[in-house]
């Protein structure tokens, strides 16, 4: 199935292929590349808004995920037709990205990816507002970003290492 990107901001240049094809490693690394996955590139004023209505936070933040089945931690949905093949949308704050990038010194493009990671295992049900729920997650970002380390030479890791 399909990663539809969308850049919906003109702030910062975003190399949408190389991401689109990432994605595609991390949903086939869930066992979930039958489902089709929303990719938006989104603006602070986008993110905060979002923010605002839907985690009461009207903040700008790095990833907002929007599941379109509500499923347990590591399952995958159960389709009934084929226009339930699909996992929800991921918005990516990519002026937020791009700033903590600024002052931590790490890579745009990695960051991004690692951000679409942890936005893929929150459409799967996985979550962060316990210790064991973030051990969990942790764990499911570190194996699938170590399959497309495996595929790409990459070293990336998840961002969520010192949450708890």
């Amino acid at each position: 199935m399909s990663v539809a990107l969308r850049n919906a901001q003109r702030a910062l240049s975003v190399r949408r292929a190389p991401l689109r094809r990432a994605v595609c490693v991390l949903r086939a690394a869930l066992g979930a590349s039958r489902f089709d996955v929303g990719l938006v590139c989104a603006s602070n004023a986008l993110m905060q808004r979002l923010n605002g209505v839907y985690r009461h936070c009207p903040e700008p933040t790095d990833v907002l995920s929007f599941p379109f089945h509500q499923v347990a931690a590591g399952e995958l949905p159960r389709p009934c037709c084929r226009s339930e093949y699909n996992l929800g949308d991921i918005f990516l704050g990519v002026e937020y990205i791009h700033q903590q990038c600024r002052e931590t010194g790490e890579d745009f493009d990695d960051v991004l990816t690692v951000t679409a990671a942890h936005g893929l295992c929150h459409l799967l049900g996985y979550r962060h507002d316990t210790k064991p729920e973030w051990e969990q997650m942790y764990q499911k970002e570190a194996q699938i970003l170590e399959e497309l380390n495996r595929i790409t030479g990459s070293r990336l890791r998840p961002l969520t290492a010192g949450l708890f």
